[in-house]
């Protein structure tokens, strides 16, 4: 999004969604961890809206709705523990979770 930091959202009441094509890549990212680990970074973009222009510059303001998709691709075998054995009461309930 364009425009000054901290200065005010812009009105998305007229806001039209843009379509788009990637230019390049597939906007994935891979990283090396000082652990050893690798893990893939992709941004999903859900939508790209355009909402009228910055009135200090008059340059179109963009409004982008993502998500960051994370993967582990690699990991050390030291950095690994065994899974937690879930009781028998709700063998799909997560802990912490309920």
């Amino acid at each position: 999004m364009m425009g000054a930091p901290g200065g005010p959202p812009p009105d998305l009441a007229n806001a039209e969604i843009v379509d788009y094509t990637p230019v390049e890549g597939d906007g994935r990212i891979r990283l090396k961890l000082k652990d050893g680990s690798v893990v893939e970074i992709r941004l999903e973009i859900m939508n790209i809206l355009r909402a009228g222009n910055d009135p200090n510059t008059g340059l179109p303001t963009y409004v982008v709705q993502s998500a960051p998709l994370v993967r582990l691709v690699e990991c050390p075998k030291e950095l690994r523990k065994s899974p937690l054995r879930l009781g028998p009461r709700d063998s799909k309930a997560l802990p912490g979770f309920g």
